[in-house]
This record gives C-alpha cells, sequence and structure tokens, in this order.
C-alpha cells in the first residue's frame, strides 16, 4: 500500500471536481437554498457508503454543520428500518425509497439520489415517482451517463470511475451544500 499515492489520487479526483464541476455545484446549492428558504425539505437516499452520506448529510441540516442555527428539513430514507423491511418484502426492494417519496415528498421539495453507478435501481424508482410528483431531482453520481443522470434535473457527474474517489466526492459535495444552506441563516 502506498499511501502517498492514494491520497495523490484523490487529489486528482478532486481537482477534476474542481475543474469541472463548480457551475453544476452553485446550481445545486442554489436549489437546494431556495428549497429550504421557501419552507420545503431535502430528502436523500442511497444504498451502501451512499446510505450512509444520506443519513451523514440530512443529519447536517437537522443538527448543524458550523454554526448554530435553527434544525433544517431535511430527511434521508435509508433510516426507518421498519418501512425499508416492510415495503421490501411487501413490494420489493426497488420500491424501499419510492414508496416513502410518494408518502413524504411535495411539490417543491429536493431529492438527492447519490449512487456511484447511477443505475441503483431503488433511487431510479424514486426518482420516477419524484418528478410525477414535481419534485426537484438532484443526482449524485458518477462520471458515466446512467438511468439517474437521465431522469435528473440536475446530474453531479463526479469525473471518476474508482467507487471510493467518487464517494470522497459526493460527501465534500454534501458538505459544500451544508456550507451554503448555513451562509443563509
Amino acid at each position: 500500500m502506498n499511501v502517498k499515492n492514494i491520497i495523490e489520487n484523490h487529489e486528482h479526483t478532486v481537482q477534476l471536481l474542481k475543474e469541472h464541476c463548480i457551475p453544476t455545484i452553485e446550481n445545486i446549492a442554489k436549489v437546494c437554498c431556495e428549497a429550504i428558504r421557501d419552507k420545503h425539505k431535502i430528502i436523500f437516499c442511497g444504498n451502501g457508503g451512499s446510505a450512509a452520506d444520506s443519513q451523514h448529510l440530512a443529519a447536517e441540516f437537522v443538527g448543524r454543520f458550523i454554526k448554530e442555527r435553527r434544525g433544517l428539513p431535511a430527511i434521508a430514507l435509508t433510516t426507518d428500518t421498519s418501512i425499508l423491511t416492510a415495503v421490501g418484502n411487501d413490494y420489493g426492494y426497488d420500491e424501499v425509497f419510492r414508496r416513502q417519496v410518494e408518502a413524504l415528498a411535495v411539490e417543491g421539495d429536493v431529492l438527492i439520489g447519490i449512487s456511484t453507478s447511477g443505475n441503483s435501481g431503488n433511487v431510479v424508482r424514486a426518482f420516477e415517482q419524484a418528478k410525477k410528483q414535481h419534485v426537484t431531482v438532484i443526482a449524485f453520481t458518477g462520471a458515466h451517463d446512467s438511468k439517474m443522470s437521465n431522469l435528473a434535473d440536475i446530474t453531479l457527474q463526479v469525473p471518476s470511475t474508482f467507487t471510493a474517489h467518487i464517494q470522497e466526492c459526493h460527501i465534500l459535495v454534501g458538505h459544500i451544500l451544508c456550507n451554503a444552506v448555513d451562509e443563509m441563516y
């Protein structure tokens, strides 16, 4: 294991993110800030590490990021094991996020789906449902076009195909969103 190379590869991916994605990140931040300002919520979903990122980012909104401010409306659809297991058992795993979007999302909300491949079936289904409900749909993916990027209103395509570096950039961009919202208060 060469720690220096791992760090340098991470830095390279972040450099590519900086070179190619700043306008997209700024647009996502604007959309999220407007939703929060207009009393709407940010909804997150993803699987595995992306589920953890969803929970992490929702916690930053509801708790705090850097400065003290009121709790902000955000939810991770990855946290309610009773819903996840009931819906998964009764309808199938591809329905676990779609059913929650159907039940919880309203027009003006923002759904952020996180997936390194951009092809997670349950996130794709959530996007399809969100579009029906006029919810703004944002995809956090990797470098390749995907089912999620084809459905999303805005797609952050991290310029990498290496899962770990994509995930590292997803959480970085998530923290940038938290910072943008913090600046409103």
